[in-house]
């Protein structure tokens, strides 16, 4: 079994070349529109226990590595109106490589027999629409496939064991199956391919940095996931 762990909003760099897209935007380069914030704090955190890592610190607002190429937001307002062929070179220099690599791990990994593990690191805004979301941790997968189901039962029994002072939901705040990196993914592999996103609320969230606390109870909970 191979433990797989991606970061797709790490960070809100945005290249050079493309910094005047974004003159005088930096508090939504700085809020959760541009990045998750935390997020690439818990993955580095996560890396020891990893067979296999990688993350993006570029801006989602300049090409969304979460979304499928046909989805209406792969690009943000501050990209949607550059001509086709910028559109098709930021593909080419940040998306598909990024997701190409990851994608290759897991055929090579499929290849050799194991089973991969693919835990995709997000986090996700404690107010939205001016309702509190009431989820510390979310843990999204397509509760259509068994596996994927039965994998994230005992990763929510694994972190009640180490602590019950978080509320832990399936499929919240968001779907597992909606478009996403994973959704893609398990259209490529439909065997021996867990995919889920870990999505963990941002009031934990202080200078981009997680609790501690929260971040050794998950390491302690994927690192006895990955050995059962």
């Amino acid at each position: 079994m191979k433990l797989i762990l991606t970061c797709e909003h790490g960070g809100n760099h945005i290249p050079k070349e493309y910094e005047g897209l974004f003159i005088n935007q930096e508090a939504i380069l700085n809020a959760h529109r541009g990045f998750d914030l935390g997020a690439l704090d818990v993955f580095q955190s996560l890396k020891p226990i990893a067979d296999f890592s990688k993350f993006s610190n570029t801006s989602r607002l300049l090409v969304e590595l979460n979304r499928s190429l046909h989805h209406k937001d792969l690009f943000s307002k501050f990209t949607r109106e550059l001509s086709k062929a910028e559109k098709q070179k930021i593909i080419a220099q940040y998306y598909k490589p990024y997701r190409d690599a990851v994608e290759g791990v897991i055929s090579q990994c499929i290849q050799e027999g194991e089973t991969v593990i693919h835990v995709s690191i997000h986090s996700f805004t404690p107010i939205w629409k001016n309702v509190e979301r009431r989820v510390d941790i979310g843990l999204l997968y397509d509760s259509r496939i068994p596996k994927e189901k039965d994998f994230c039962k005992v990763f929510k029994t694994e972190i009640l064991r180490i602590s019950n002072n978080y509320e832990i939901r399936f499929n919240q705040p968001y779907l597992g199956k909606a478009d996403g990196f994973p959704t893609y993914l398990r259209k490529q592999f439909s065997e021996n391919y867990i995919g889920v996103e870990l999505e963990i609320n941002q009031k934990y969230s202080s200078n981009n940095q997680m609790a501690d606390s929260l971040k050794t109870l998950i390491f302690g909970a994927i690192k006895q996931c990955k050995l059962e």
